[in-house]
């Protein structure tokens, strides 16, 4: 198991986020956190990724205790977030945006990563002196993920990486997602408002409302649930 997440509790001022959240990581799996906006989704990753301190709780990552560590600390042990709304750097260029994602590592797996990065988003490599802000919508996603990637994660979380983007670019991200993660074996942790890619493009799958998990297994299953049809997908499953 790469990551245990036991009994996690977050607060907001005197608003409760979480209760109680429990959830397992598995080595190079796609993991997928859905549910309804509030849940509780995002304030996970922020938690996970040391933007958010828990009132009580523990997140075990490879058999460590890293509740409540430094964001910093945690990308150099391996965990790298993709944040809400790409938040690329608009004035910086693509290779400077993917340069700041590479503070941890050394020069020489800097250049490796570098090129990883370029041949799994070749459009990137197109527009290594543009200015990010001047990307389309979907070319900024590809640049967030890219310079996650320079921190030469072991775990990726992902928050909502679809957001504003039209179907046919969704679908296109989330085939980089997939491919990074087979040809990779780099694990993630998906949080996705858009439930049918979500499910499809992940092994296992977490449902949370109102800061509880209320439904957890295979994607492939869970997505036969009537409960999460009527809820995140409509009058049909994904099959």
């Amino acid at each position: 198991m790469l990551m245990h997440i036991s009994h996690l509790y977050v607060r907001y001022g005197s608003l409760r986020a979480l209760h109680g959240v429990s959830i397992e990581v598995n080595e190079g799996e796609i993991l997928s956190i859905v549910g309804a906006n509030g849940a509780g989704k995002t304030t996970l990753l922020k938690t996970v990724s040391g933007l958010l301190r828990p009132e009580s709780g523990d997140i075990n990552y490879r058999g460590k205790n890293i509740t409540g560590e430094r964001p910093d600390r945690l990308v150099q042990m391996g965990i790298c977030m993709v944040p809400e709304g790409r938040r690329v750097f608009p004035s910086l260029s693509v290779k400077e945006n993917l340069e700041l994602g590479a503070y941890t590592v050394s020069r020489h797996l800097k250049r490796q990563l570098f090129d990883l990065v370029l041949h799994t988003f070749p459009k990137l490599k197109e527009r290594l002196l543009q200015d990010a802000g001047t990307l389309s919508g979907g070319e900024q996603q590809m640049l967030a993920v890219g310079r996650a990637l320079m921190g030469n994660p072991q775990l990726l979380l992902l928050d909502e990486p679809s957001m504003g983007l039209s179907p046919i670019i969704t679908r296109e991200i989330f085939s980089l997602i997939r491919s990074i993660n087979g040809e990779k074996g780099i694990s993630m942790i998906l949080v996705e408002q858009n439930a049918h890619m979500a499910l499809e493009h992940s092994q296992r799958t977490y449902v949370l409302e109102t800061g509880r998990v209320v439904m957890e297994g295979l994607s492939n299953v869970v997505k036969q649930d009537p409960a999460v049809i009527e809820a995140y997908l409509g009058c049909e499953s994904l099959e």
